[in-house]
């Protein structure tokens, strides 16, 4: 692969048995993009995430990374190539601290311990509960404070690639402006994101481009802006008819 795309992913496809999950789907994500992925549930967006964090097995296509083909990478070595994911449900380590999950997110680093502190004080600064809480159990957190903490680890791992999937899922809508402030703050810096979101509108507010997945298949797809102002999508994602 000799162009431009960070991540690329083409025709790929993703069975669960006989049930076929992802059926031909080809995005890709350039370098300092917000690109999101919108969708119903069962489209196959979380699903899709999986594949490009290693933890699902692609049944054909191929996941390229800085033009490497990555398909058949175990998911810990792409971790170490550069990209990050905040899981659905946000899976944090409840019996840690705060603190030891922030740790955690930079495990595969040779990294001194001056520059993790910087890393861990960056993130107190983005996340300034986070250092409120630093020695509390992650979880007797709050919903809210535990997708911060998520959001927060896989940062910790310096990712060129942050996979955020449904990180607005279950939360109160306060805490969802939260969130989505955060995005676009990291944004601001240039963190290149990959975005899966139920919530469409805020989804499509903050992405510079925008993929519409449906039952496995990629229907819809362009700039952020045009997709929030697409009739079609207003009627099926934005609850206007």
């Amino acid at each position: 692969m000799t162009d431009a795309a960070l991540l690329k992913i083409e025709n790929l496809e993703v069975c669960y048995g006989a049930v076929e999950a992802l059926k031909g789907v080809s995005i890709e994500v350039h370098a300092g993009e917000v690109v999101t992925i919108i969708g119903g549930n069962g489209a196959g967006k979380s699903t899709l995430m999986k594949t490009i964090s290693g933890l699902e097995p692609a049944a054909s296509g191929g996941v390229w990374f800085q033009n490497q083909d990555i398909t058949r990478m175990p998911g810990y070595q792409r971790v170490a190539l550069g990209i990050a994911q905040s899981p659905e449900g946000r899976q944090v380590f409840p019996d840690q601290s705060v603190r030891d999950n922030l740790l955690l997110g930079a495990y595969h680093r040779s990294a001194s311990d001056a520059e993790l502190d910087a890393d861990l004080q960056m993130q107190f600064e983005t996340f300034p509960r986070l250092r409120e809480r630093q020695d509390q159990a992650a979880g007797t957190m709050s919903g809210g404070e535990q997708q911060m903490l998520a959001i927060a680890r896989a940062l910790m791992a310096r990712p060129q690639l942050l996979l955020l999937d449904e990180p607005s899922l279950g939360l109160a809508p306060l805490i969802v402006k939260e969130i989505f402030a955060v995005i676009r703050q990291l944004k601001a810096r240039g963190v290149t994101i990959l975005l899966v979101e139920q919530m469409a509108n805020q989804a499509l507010a903050v992405a510079d481009r925008a993929y519409v997945l449906e039952t496995g298949r990629i229907t819809i797809e362009g700039p952020g802006p045009e997709l929030r102002r697409d009739p079609r999508i207003r009627a099926a994602y934005l609850g206007e008819h």
